[in-house]
């Protein structure tokens, strides 16, 4: 015989959240989603108002109401759901929302509401790794064009300086090599690295360890670095010197954005977390388990406008950048099949390091 499910056990196996109200607006069931994905407990908030069980729902109360009293429904795609009081949207949530007046004992209503975050940073990052992968290919052709020409050049000038050693235009042809030069170097960095990684067991702690002095020391007291380590996290088969590039890269650019904002912050600090992640998804690519490397600074952050650019080759806000260090940083972590992000507000910008734990074992 079959086993008979009842309607709440099928419920809580859906990963879709649902919350049934009464006339008044007050909560008669939710399931495990709901607990989930708004950290409540359906014991405790069983028969309160909406607005105190889940706080995120209360800019909605007057729109629900009217379902009610109308028997007329809605769906809302991509809302945003933020907590009374949280205007910068600290803790906001994206969902679609679909609202369905029903009779119980009474009019009431059911919500189904399904979490888009998780999808839409998915979404996004497929499209961060896709514009990195074309941009690469666009650079590494540039860089093949360039290089070919400064080669003659420069071949060319050392040539003249062999032809003229005494000619009153020496210093032209010197002119020409260190020019010709610089080029090259530039083009190599716009490359990176040239060779694969050399994996490796690393504790990512004693990476963060070594970043953390090399930046105190480049601070030079003008700022504090905080430490949130978590440890269980295992060692990672990495390339320790590559790691350190990219960690290093991002803090220093977290130091130059402390001391470069105006008016400095009152406590200028950077904080280096660490964190594991179960199931998550990197590049369209789901790992049972993940490390989280957070580099996080209070200063001014970054404009919206800049935030989708960052990781552009050339692209950067300060007078004396080259606007290659973010992407360096991106190429290492995508080589290790991880990837950065980045979230950024007034007061707190925060990049993020994610790499799969499966290639441990």
């Amino acid at each position: 015989m079959l086993n008979r499910v009842q309607p709440a056990g099928i419920l809580d196996g859906l990963t879709t959240a649902i919350i049934t109200l009464d006339s008044a607006l007050r909560v008669t069931y939710l399931n495990s989603a709901t607990e989930t994905l708004f950290s409540v407990s359906r014991r405790h908030v069983q028969g309160q108002a909406l607005s105190a069980a889940v706080p995120h729902l209360t800019e909605q109360l007057p729109r629900l109401k009217r379902a009610i009293e109308t028997g007329t429904g809605f769906i809302e795609r991509e809302l945003k759901l933020r907590r009374p009081g949280d205007d910068a949207g600290h803790d906001c949530l994206t969902v679609d929302c679909t609202a369905t007046p029903v009779q119980f004992s009474g009019p009431g209503l059911v919500l189904e509401l399904l979490p888009l975050d998780r999808h839409l940073r998915i979404s996004r990052d497929e499209q961060l790794l896709a514009q990195h992968r074309a941009s690469r290919e666009l650079i590494r052709g540039l860089a093949h064009e360039i290089k070919n020409p400064l080669g003659g050049i420069r071949g060319a000038a050392q040539l003249l300086e062999r032809e003229f050693p005494d000619s009153e235009h020496l210093e032209y042809t010197r002119v020409i090599i260190r020019e010709a030069d610089r080029l090259q170097n530039l083009v190599n960095r716009l490359l990176g690295p040239n060779r694969l990684p050399q994996k490796e067991m690393v504790n990512i702690h004693e990476v963060l360890e070594h970043v953390r002095q090399l930046i105190e020391a480049e601070g030079r007291g003008a700022l504090s670095v905080q430490r949130d380590y978590d440890p269980s996290i295992p060692e990672v088969r990495v390339d320790r010197e590559q790691l350190i590039q990219a960690a290093l890269n991002l803090a220093r650019n977290a130091l130059q954005s402390l001391l470069g904002v105006t008016p400095r912050p009152e406590r200028p600090m950077i904080t280096l977390r660490t964190r594991m992640r179960r199931q998550f998804t990197i590049g369209g690519v789901r790992h049972k388990l993940a490390v989280q490397i957070d580099i996080e600074d209070n200063g001014g952050g970054i404009a919206p406008t800049m935030l989708e650019k960052i990781f552009y080759p050339m692209v950067t806000t300060r007078a004396e950048g080259t606007g290659l260090g973010l992407p360096i940083a991106q190429y290492l972590i995508n080589s290790h099949g991880g990837l950065i992000e980045c979230q950024s507000r007034p007061g707190i910008t925060i990049f993020s390091i994610f790499l799969p734990l499966e290639q441990s074992a």
